[in-house]
């Protein structure tokens, strides 16, 4: 094995904002990683739920902290990347988690394929309690599937090359919800994404305070406006997609609910 400081930098950024129930899980699917080269970023919004005392408890594994008002999440991970010295890239919700050998098999995987900007797994969907419920549509997408929608991401299992962040980041904070899939379109404007099935690398919680349960009517809007932005116009399939699915979200999110309760 190559020594540590011969082997990528691996950033990872956690945005968080009083998410005490679920953080510690977060931080120790990080700090629990086998891949030797990480530094780990924690950038609070200035909670009051004892997620700081959660926090100073890992203070000496992390390379950089902080706890103080923000503009958001999207402004958050923007903070965590200021600070950042990685060569690779990810950010990981302070709900979700990583599985054990995550890390280490996406850096892995770029270095075998250098022409590859951004790489991802397979997701779980699990609940407040850690128990899978789902797995996430992840599929091989393109920038113009991503432009029709078709966006089969999951953030929580995606690394990228911070040269391309330095070309295309940093994230828009007027999107609350939608600052992903911007940055993959961008990303994929630049640079080969590849999917690689079958390897579970995080899990994604669902939970009543989730954005994608509590804010899901925010999502396809902002999409609609990146869409737009790019030269995009009513008779494209991601507006279908948009009609179908909100008509559906009613149905979609009862579903989502039932799952984890």
């Amino acid at each position: 094995m190559a020594a540590v400081d011969q082997q990528p930098l691996v950033s990872i950024v956690t945005p968080s904002f009083n998410q005490a129930n679920y953080l510690e899980a977060t931080i120790r699917s990080v700090l629990r990683q086998e891949y030797p080269n990480i530094e780990y970023l924690i950038v609070d919004g200035g909670s009051t739920d004892g997620s700081v005392e959660i926090i100073q408890r890992y203070a000496d594994r992390l390379a950089w902290w902080t706890s103080e008002p923000d503009a958001g999440q999207t402004a958050a991970i923007n903070k965590g990347f200021a600070h950042a010295k990685g060569e690779i890239l990810a950010y990981i919700n302070s709900d979700d988690t990583y599985n054990p050998g995550a890390v280490a098999a996406a850096v892995e995987f770029l270095t075998q394929n250098p022409v590859v900007g951004l790489a991802y797994g397979d997701t779980d969907f699990i609940d407040a309690q850690g128990h899978v419920i789902g797995q996430f549509n992840a599929q091989q997408t393109s920038l113009e599937r991503l432009r029709r929608g078709g966006v089969y991401i999951p953030q929580q299992a995606a690394f990228w090359r911070v040269d391309l962040w330095q070309q295309v980041g940093p994230l828009d904070e007027s999107f609350y919800f939608a600052m992903d899939y911007d940055l993959w379109v961008r990303l994929a404007e630049v640079a080969e994404i590849r999917y690689l099935p079958g390897r579970v690398w995080a899990n994604f919680r669902l939970h009543d305070d989730t954005k994608t349960i509590a804010a899901d009517e925010r999502c396809w809007p902002e999409m609609l406006r990146i869409h737009r932005r790019d030269g995009g116009n009513w008779f494209s399939m991601i507006y279908l997609r948009y009609f179908t699915r909100r008509a559906l979200a009613p149905v979609i999110n009862w579903r989502r609910k039932r799952k984890f309760r």
